[in-house]
């Protein structure tokens, strides 16, 4: 069979349909993922183990190829033609291989474009700080950073330096200068190239993942240390996120973390992809912003109480999961049953709808 062909078609596939993933199993059809929902393309045929480790190898460089069979798992970048931008994640399964490839759109959308708050702009416009935007997988959160250096990258002259596995949206030098560094192939790990970027005149770091303690320290030690950072996590919302960054932490250290994030710490976004009425997604969130109340109840390990901040926190521009959720069901673009879905406290936003 010609991979190459095969792969091919399924990316125009995929392209055509406005998909966002499509995988490869032993025994399956190739499968799309198309506004959230999984779609096998039945016009091919089922894969077998032979396929979908040929498709590795047809993803993969040679010394790619050669990590995956040692480590049984891989992550990587691939570019199709002009066309398109692939996030890859090759793995084993019952001794077989599979693959999970997501779309990297080929342009960088802005923050209007995403349907993202336009208050977002103002964390691209600091100096410095700790820009955080966390959610579940897939749902949209390197796609925001992206919009917002790449915005920092139109308006302002400045050092940018990503740190990224793999990297995911390759930007085009603007105004500022930019750096896209690879972890594996570029830098041992996230941490040592943040480490490195003390020595790099930056202005801006993006750190693709917060992965471990070593990490978290090193970004949060930048932000107070006059650089604009930005990074995500898989956590549910701001709360959530605090603690787990401070819960990484020994218990010896963790109010030294406590106070150097109480003042580095500009916003945490939480985001959810919803599925428009009619086609397409469009993006709920929850909003919070450091301000002095906020800054005290993490110094004070008071983070249960931050919820209540958000809540309250309208004309400082927070904003609460259910509010967003309620506005995108107001405005005819969301269901009310897919609101409820992703509502935590559905009482409440029943309240804020009526």
């Amino acid at each position: 069979m010609d991979y190459s062909k095969l792969l091919e078609e399924l990316f125009e596939i995929m392209l055509h349909e406005g998909a966002s993933d499509i995988h490869f199993s032993s025994g399956k059809h190739p499968t799309i993922r198309i506004h959230g929902t999984l779609v096998p393309i039945k016009s091919k045929a089922e894969f077998n183990s032979e396929d979908t480790q040929s498709l590795v190898k047809e993803l993969v460089s040679e010394s790619d190829f050669e990590k995956f069979e040692e480590r049984n798992e891989i992550d990587f970048a691939y570019d199709y033609k002009d066309k398109a931008r692939f996030r890859g994640n090759a793995f084993f399964q019952q001794d077989v291989a599979g693959v999970a490839l997501r779309l990297i759109p080929g342009q960088v959308k802005t923050i209007e474009e995403l349907g993202l708050p336009p208050i977002l702009k103002d964390f691209t416009r600091k100096k410095q700080g700790f820009f955080l935007t966390v959610g579940p997988i897939g749902q949209g959160k390197s796609t925001t950073l992206a919009s917002m250096i790449d915005l920092i990258n139109s308006e302002r002259a400045e050092h940018i330096l990503t740190i990224e596995d793999p990297v995911e949206f390759v930007f085009e030098p603007k105004r500022s200068i930019i750096n896209q560094r690879q972890v594996g192939v570029d830098t041992a790990s996230f941490h040592e190239a943040l480490m490195s970027a003390f020595r790099q005149d930056v202005n801006v770091i993006m750190v693709g993942e917060m992965r471990g303690s070593n990490t978290m320290g090193a970004a949060v030690t930048a932000a107070e240390t006059g650089h604009l950072v930005y990074s995500t996590l898989h956590t549910n919302d701001a709360s959530q996120t605090i603690d787990r960054i401070i819960g990484s932490f020994s218990a010896e250290q963790q109010n030294q973390v406590r106070s150097q994030l109480s003042s580095s710490l500009t916003a945490i976004l939480s985001q959810r992809l919803i599925p428009k009425i009619g086609g397409g997604m469009v993006p709920a969130v929850e909003l919070l912003i450091n301000n002095n109340a906020v800054s005290n109840l993490i110094r004070e390990n008071r983070v249960h109480e931050i919820q209540s901040v958000i809540e309250t926190g309208l004309e400082q521009g927070m904003i609460s999961m259910n509010r967003s959720l309620a506005e995108l069901v107001r405005s005819g673009l969301i269901s009310l049953e897919n609101a409820q879905r992703h509502s935590t406290d559905q009482r409440g936003l029943l309240n804020l709808i009526s």
